[in-house]
């Protein structure tokens, strides 16, 4: 087994409130990726994912910050708490329902109901309370500088949104962070209007890389990872063949997430197999996809759930796999002072 450190990237899928569950996994993978036998090259994140792949990020390579403290700092101030807060959370979780079991409700567009631009304008408010971006996009510049005049790997960090007109995919680089590029990443159609960024009109990364996986071995400027941890939050099988229309909605859902992610995944291994034939340049290496899988078959509607109750039982669920992750890796996987001291 070589001695060189594994190359890491974490890859975090969309969500919504489920991701608090992606925060409570980075929460207990952070710090061992923190060891020596690791390097840590990339995060990527697609809605809630991106944002908790941001806040990983942010705390990770700023010195004078703790991710797992970030992580649960912001989930903390997410969660509805007032009695206002409480009966607005609560509202939009059952009309969600309603909807998905077929009931005839009126459809509002975004654009003529103040709901979706309250929500998105709160978002932002939060994003720039916990993360001050002018010091997201200097770390970034920063990394780029040193890992191109010395070499040094630092992760990179990448969103993904879909531009609504051309269809075209866009993954944001650290150095182009902003609050409004999470909220493209998160604008989810039918809720929320589309982000205007740079000219561009940009709607969820769910319809274009959910989250981004490939671009860790095709960007020239990271290192291809040994090893990309994909948290997971969809299921990728049920148990029983949907039959409501709300059963239909939830597994539409998490096919139409799982779509995007599966190409993504299927394009790694497609490189893997010619890394292992030898049709590829030594750059390319063989990247393992191992997966923390969330796969818990919970409804739609509770994706837009603020709960303290649900997102303190899915940061709890998150640490728990992510523990159960780390304990059942393969022990070829593992580097070889791996049940070391750092």
């Amino acid at each position: 087994m070589s001695d060189e450190p594994t190359k890491i990237a974490i890859a975090c899928q969309g969500g919504g409130s489920h991701t608090a569950f992606t925060a409570g996994a980075l929460q207990r993978l952070l710090p061992e990726i923190a060891r020596p036998e690791y390097e840590l090259v990339g995060f990527s994140g697609t809605s809630g994912g991106a944002i908790c792949a941001l806040l990983g990020w942010y705390g990770h390579v700023d010195p004078e910050l703790a991710p797992a403290a970030l992580l649960g700092e912001f989930w903390n101030d997410l969660k509805a708490t007032t009695l206002t807060e409480r009966l607005v959370n609560d509202f939009a979780v059952r009309l969600t329902e309603l909807r998905t079991m077929g009931i005839g409700l009126p459809q509002y567009s975004p654009t003529q109901t103040p709901a979706g631009t309250m929500a998105q304008r709160e978002l932002r408010s939060l994003l720039n309370r916990h993360v001050d971006f002018e010091r997201v996009r200097s770390l970034s510049d920063t990394i780029r500088e040193r890992r191109r005049t010395e070499g040094i790997v630092l992760p990179a960090l990448l969103v993904s949104a879909i531009e609504v007109l051309t269809g075209d995919f866009r993954v944001f680089r650290g150095h182009e962070m902003t609050a409004d590029t999470l909220l493209a990443s998160a604008a989810e159609p039918g809720l929320f209007d589309a982000v205007d960024i740079d000219g561009g009109h940009y709607w969820d990364g769910l319809f274009s890389k959910n989250p981004p996986v490939r671009d860790f071995s095709t960007a020239d400027d990271i290192p291809d990872p040994d090893e990309v941890w994909l948290i997971q939050i969809n299921p990728s099988s049920r148990s029983n063949v949907p039959r409501s229309q709300a059963e239909i909605a939830d597994r539409r859902n998490e096919l139409s997430g799982n779509t995007a992610l599966e190409q993504e995944v299927e394009f790694i291994e497609q490189v893997n197999e010619w890394v292992d034939a030898g049709y590829l340049p030594d750059r390319y290496t063989h990247t393992d996809v191992r997966r923390v899988r969330f796969d818990e078959e919970l409804r739609w509607s509770t994706k837009l759930d603020r709960s303290p109750h649900l997102i303190d039982a899915l940061f709890r669920t998150g640490r728990e796999r992510a523990d159960s992750f780390l304990a059942d890796r393969p022990a070829d996987a593992r580097p070889t002072n791996y049940f070391e001291d750092p």
